[in-house]
This record gives structure tokens, C-alpha cells and sequence, in this order.
């Protein structure tokens, strides 16, 4: 059995909007990235998970639990950062997550202070004159701050400043080798390939794909980028039987599309020319979801 498991989860709000039929499956001790445009049905998949909303069709469970039917159980769990953060009134940060520690009944007080030192946070300052950042920040802590054995979180790092950004890449690392589990939306591609073992991309409220991001990175269709010393061998070199993505006359610079099995033919055939350098393009988690979301819904498995 996952952790997670979401199966035939629908929740369809007509004219097209909602989420249709998803089935997903999150192992323990995963790190799970979502993607998808505004609209696509990321947060609404996320509300299901933390038990806000009923599903019209479909189940999800984590643990074995009902999130709609046991939610109170499930949430015991689970550290969760909203994507939209409303914060009720209290008189600084600190207020705001002491009063979090008395409702979940849990705190790691020096984990919560490592976490407030990792993102620089002030939490003495008033919450309601904190900036989107801070807030930001703040939520954050206080999903972290318990320990939970699992983090569900809605866009989490959106408002931090790249600083930042790289400093919670850092803390979701540890949590990641240590053992945590994992879901987590973004929009930001070098954050999910970064930290994540698995991506979802939902299109439509429609999951289109999941993919490893360790197999992106070894991607069998490699492109190359190389430049010859000499205009005579750039134009030579143009004959050859290789796919040309892209051309650069004034540089003597061409991209090339090669499978792994034409990679040694690729290199024989260049030792006949003068390069000054050859260096390969690495395919990335945006790529290969951008080749994926330009298709056509009929070409979608």
C-alpha cells in the first residue's frame, strides 16, 4: 500500500473546470513533484488530500486513511502550507505559531528555531504588516515546526526572493534525507527537478504524464552544442547525416539532435574537423513537460 494513494478522484464544477479521474500513488519516503498551469487543478487535488472538500467521484487516503472522512486523523500527520496563506489575528509571528503548537498539541521548539534561522525570519514582527515573504516564511515554519512525517505543501516557495528560494531548496533536502514523504506543487522546474524523485503534470484537471526526474536527466535524445574553428569545416560539417535543431553562421555554431545509440558515430565523424569546443545541452524537467503540454489531447496517452 502507498502513503498516498488517490484513485478516480473527480470533482467536476462544470463547463470543463475541476479535476476528472485522477490516479495518483506516492511511496513513503517520496518526494513527489506537481505541475500544471493556473487552473489545471493542482490546489484543488491538494484541498482533497488535507480533507477540505468532498469528492463528487474517486477516494484519497493517506496512511490507509480517508482524507474526507478522517481528516481530523489525517492531519495529525501532515505539515501543510497553503497556496493562498490567510493568517488569523494575532500579534506576531510567534503568537501565530505558539497558538498553532497548542492546537496540534506538537512542537519541535529547537526544530521550529533552526527553521526560523534557515529562513532568516523575524518572527517577532506583527503578522499582519509582514510582507508576502515573510508570510510566506512563516507558513512555512509552521508546517515544519511539529516534525510531521509528511509535507503536503501548495506552491510553498512562491514570494521568497532566489535567496530564499535556495534556502528552502536546502531545508527540503534534509527533510528528504530524513526520511520525510513529500507533495509538493510548483511552478518553478529547477526546484521540482532538484528535489523531487517523481512529477505529475496535470493538464485540464487530467493527469497527462508522471515522469522520474533521474530519467529526464539521462534522457536517451541528447542535443549537442559545437563550434568549429573554421567556417569551411562549419559548412562541411552541415552535410553530415545528423539532426541540425538549430544554426549559427556568424559563430560557426550548430545544435544537434543525436539518440545515445548515434553518440559514438557523432564523435568519430567529428575527429575529422578542427572544434573549439563540444559540450551537450542537458535536457530539462521544463523541456520535456513543455513537449508534453504542446501536444495535441489526442496524442496524450
Amino acid at each position: 500500500m502507498s502513503l498516498i494513494e488517490i484513485h478516480g478522484l473527480t470533482k467536476d464544477y462544470g463547463r470543463g473546470r475541476g479535476i476528472f479521474d485522477i490516479h495518483l500513488e506516492v511511496e513513503e519516503g517520496e518526494s513527489f513533484g506537481f505541475v500544471g498551469t493556473n487552473g489545471a487543478g493542482k490546489t484543488t487535488t491538494i484541498r482533497h488530500l488535507m480533507g477540505f472538500l468532498d469528492p463528487h467521484e474517486g477516494s484519497c487516503k493517506i496512511r490507509g486513511l480517508d482524507c474526507w472522512h478522517q481528516a481530523a486523523e489525517v492531519k495529525k500527520h501532515v505539515g501543510y502550507v497553503p497556496g493562498e496563506i490567510a493568517f488569523p489575528d494575532a500579534s506576531s509571528g510567534f503568537a501565530f505559531l505558539d497558538r498553532q503548537a497548542t492546537m496540534t498539541g506538537r512542537t519541535n521548539r529547537r526544530y521550529r528555531d533552526y527553521i526560523l534561522d534557515k529562513l532568516q525570519l523575524d518572527a517577532s514582527a506583527n503578522l499582519k504588516r509582514m510582507s508576502k515573504g515573510m508570510k510566506q516564511k512563516t507558513a512555512i515554519v509552521a508546517a515544519f515546526m511539529h516534525d510531521p512525517p509528511i509535507l503536503i505543501m501548495d506552491e510553498p516557495s512562491t514570494g521568497l526572493d532566489p535567496l530564499m528560494r535556495a534556502s528552502f531548496v536546502d531545508l527540503l533536502e534534509e527533510e528528504r534525507s530524513r526520511g520525510k514523504t513529500i507533495f509538493m506543487s510548483s511552478h518553478m522546474f529547477d526546484e521540482l527537478e532538484t528535489t523531487c524523485d517523481r512529477v505529475a503534470m496535470i493538464k485540464d484537471g487530467a493527469i497527462v504524464d508522471v515522469a522520474s526526474t533521474a530519467a529526464i536527466r539521462h534522457h536517451e535524445d541528447k542535443t549537442y552544442k559545437i563550434e568549429f574553428l573554421a567556417g569551411e569545416d562549419y559548412r562541411r560539417f552541415l552535410s553530415e547525416p545528423f539532426q541540425v535543431s538549430e544554426r549559427r553562421d556568424s559563430t560557426n555554431q550548430v545544435f544537434v539532435n543525436v539518440h545515445d545509440d548515434e553518440i559514438d558515430l557523432l564523435v568519430r565523424r567529428l575527429t575529422g574537423y578542427r572544434i573549439k569546443f563540444f559540450t551537450e545541452i542537458k535536457y530539462s524537467l521544463e523541456q520535456y513537460f513543455n513537449n508534453i503540454y504542446k501536444r495535441e489531447p489526442a496524442d496524450v496517452q
